[in-house]
């Protein structure tokens, strides 16, 4: 049974895998930073949690243009060139005194890209572990990512006590910068790789098929919606408890991460399949609570015992990968990657519009209660078969 030693011992995954730590740190010390910024000259609930979650409307522009280069013939090149422009992006963030006009632009144009480099990064990933390891390697990489906003929070609350929120963007930069020197210097080119010219038509042609299939469309939709509307919920922790809000964010990840250890470690295949709508349950259940606004403490219990419902993905994108051919992998998994960012942004921007007119605690719970009717409105629907033959996905 494959461990998550073994895992990291494989070079060109350690090399993935150290690349996605320091950028995921990178991401929560930089996001941490600018909704600060936004909240101390804006005091708007609105665009605080779109500076936190801005970057993902422009995923879905990736997924429906360029996507298709995540699956080229030259991956490794593509990963490097994409993180050297969110490294340019993050840099310029933090120069002080910029307008919020730009920083908002400056997000998009960084979501859009990244949301190209997460579709490389996981079809290589596919490529240099097996299949029977790839939930244990998502789980890993979920864990990492849940940690690291727990360090990322934590730290970013400390360095925000001795610099401005531009000198934590600083940080943030020299850890991109980092994460980019590793993954060039560890992961190799995938010559074998016989593809078709990406591009627009590529892209498009892929995305129909895609979503032609409507078991293929429900668990994209299990994977995107109730995630997204839950990520609204956090993007409005500071305009809650704006002097707290880092022990909700903090408590949010550490569940994130025990869910992520506990479903892609402990349970077989066949466990996590039957546990994905439970999980998307839990998500969901305990942000009820806030419309009876308890003490910070049950508030945090809530949000950790939530936030263990993150691990839902884990069968679903298992699932998915089972359903797609080798050669669209990177492109299907940045769709679906890319969908489930862009519906965090759209469950941030609801979240933030809503919260402009009501209390953060009322809007926290129907946005809870919204998600919990999707999920199971839509059981019933989400793919337990194979695609039919005839399903040209790829070829």
């Amino acid at each position: 049974m494959p461990s998550y030693r073994s895992l990291l011992s494989h070079r060109e995954f350690a090399g993935l895998y150290v690349s996605f730590t320091l950028l995921v740190a990178a991401t929560t010390l930089s996001g941490f930073a600018l909704a600060t910024l936004i909240n101390d000259q804006t005091r708007s609930p609105f665009l605080t949690a779109i500076s936190m979650y801005g970057a993902t409307f422009a995923t879905v522009l990736g997924a429906l243009t360029l996507m298709s280069v995540a699956d080229g013939r030259h991956p490794r090149r593509t990963l490097v060139v994409l993180q050297g422009i969110s490294l340019l992006g993050v840099a310029a963030q933090a120069v002080p005194g910029l307008p919020l006009a730009f920083r908002f632009l400056l997000l998009l144009v960084v979501g859009f890209f990244q949301s190209l480099g997460t579709g490389t990064r996981m079809g290589l990933l596919a490529e240099v572990i097996p299949t029977t390891s790839y939930a244990l390697a998502r789980s890993l990489m979920n864990i990492t990512s849940g940690g690291m906003a727990i360090l990322g929070y934590a730290v970013g609350a400390v360095l925000l006590r001795y610099l401005n929120p531009s000198g934590v963007l600083v940080v943030a930069t020299v850890l991109t910068a980092i994460g980019l020197v590793v993954v060039a210097g560890t992961v190799r080119e995938q010559s074998i790789r016989l593809t078709p010219r990406p591009g627009l038509r590529q892209t498009w042609s892929t995305n129909v098929v895609l979503f032609s299939q409507p078991g293929r469309r429900a668990l994209l939709l299990n994977l995107w919606v109730p995630n997204g509307l839950i990520v609204g919920c956090v993007a409005l922790f500071i305009s809650y408890v704006p002097d707290q809000a880092g022990i909700l964010l903090a408590a949010g990840s550490a569940g994130m991460l025990l869910g992520d250890l506990t479903v892609g470690r402990l349970l077989a295949a066949d466990q996590r399949r039957r546990s994905a709508f439970a999980l998307r349950l839990l998500l969901a259940a305990p942000y009820l609570l806030f419309a009876v606004q308890p003490p910070i403490i049950v508030t945090a219990v809530a949000v950790f015992v939530a936030s263990a419902g993150y691990a839902a993905t884990l069968p679903l994108q298992e699932q998915l990968l089972q359903l797609t051919p080798d050669s669209v992998r990177g492109q299907v998994q940045g769709v679906e990657s890319a969908g489930r960012m862009t519906w965090q942004g759209i469950g941030a921007a609801i979240a933030g519009g809503l919260a402009q007119v009501l209390t953060t605690a009322v809007t926290i719970t129907l946005l809870a209660g919204l998600s919990l009717v999707i999920t199971i409105l839509s059981r019933r629907f989400v793919v337990r078969a194979p695609v039919p033959a005839g399903d040209r996905l790829g070829r």
